[in-house]
């Protein structure tokens, strides 16, 4: 798939990224460090709903026995892979995955106007109307991203590269899952925010925006389409809360979690399966 390796474009604290020459056409190979290389501590908050294969797999994961840091591991490095493979379907201006082998991903090299690698956002300076016109597409991406039912979770000018035909997402291992994960919302918005302030410095009436906030309400109703007209105005909602139903909520979820770990202590020991598998896991590395 590579047939020579031009130059090393940059290290990070989860990879190594190099431009490769591939035929007659530059791509760019993204070598994922080992866990014990990485420095990158890989959050829970980010994980959580997350899929996995079967429940032998998840019962593993979270117990962190030896197969379970295996398939661990593993789930890590697919998920920059799935997240570019799923936003690239639904039209989301990603670079373009080319394949992932033996922890090597091949993607599409973003370059500028004279086929140079591609500036982050940080590292350029935009006049008021580029940045309207970026910030108008990089909400649409986001719009799109979580139509495909995904969130960056780490968005910010040092992961958008600006090519020629306008920014490009980057880097999406802590892509979250936007149904499943119990702080999607913050996340989502905090993204949005970050988007907001970095063009605003540019166009000051983008401050002004809240597209954040429309953008969640519009999906929490499922009323969020790809191509949904958006205002960049949203109304917030300054009524009191009923603090007894309020407190009487929390005690249903604390009655619940109390019967969750009443559950889950009784089923503590290791299946029979899981048990074998973890045996033929030790044994075979010994």
């Amino acid at each position: 798939m590579i047939d020579e390796v031009v130059s090393q474009l940059m290290s990070g604290k989860e990879a190594q990224v190099f431009v490769v020459r591939c035929g007659d056409e530059l791509r760019c190979a993204k070598v994922f460090k080992e866990a014990k290389q990485r420095s990158f501590k890989q959050a829970v908050q980010y994980q959580e709903g997350r899929k996995v294969r079967n429940s032998r797999q998840g019962r593993a994961m979270a117990k962190k026995s030896r197969y379970g840091q295996k398939e661990h591991e593993q789930a890590w490095l697919n998920a920059e892979v799935d997240a570019l493979y799923r936003l690239a379907a639904a039209n989301v201006r990603v670079p373009q995955p080319h394949g992932f082998v033996d922890g090597v991903l091949l993607m599409e090299m973003i370059t500028d106007a004279e086929g140079l690698t591609a500036p982050r956002l940080d590292d350029v300076t935009l006049t008021a109307e580029e940045a309207r016109t970026h910030y108008a597409k990089i909400i649409d991406d986001v719009v799109r991203m979580l139509c495909a039912g995904l969130i960056h979770g780490d968005l910010s000018e040092f992961n958008v590269l600006l090519s020629t035909d306008g920014p490009v997402i980057i880097d999406l291992p802590q892509a979250v899952d936007a149904a499943g994960n119990n702080s999607a919302e913050a996340m989502f918005e905090r993204d949005v925010d970050n988007m907001r302030r970095y063009f605003g410095r540019f166009a000051p009436e983008l401050l002004a925006t809240d597209y954040g906030k429309e953008i969640w309400a519009l999906y929490e109703a499922g009323d969020l389409h790809p191509d949904s007209e958006l205002t960049g105005c949203f109304a917030h909602d300054t009524s009191l809360v009923e603090v007894d139903d309020l407190m009487a909520v929390i005690d249903d979820v604390r009655e619940e979690e109390a019967e969750r770990r009443a559950a889950l202590s009784r089923d503590q020991e290791p299946g029979v399966e899981e048990a074998a598998e973890e045996w033929r896991e030790t044994h075979r590395e010994r």
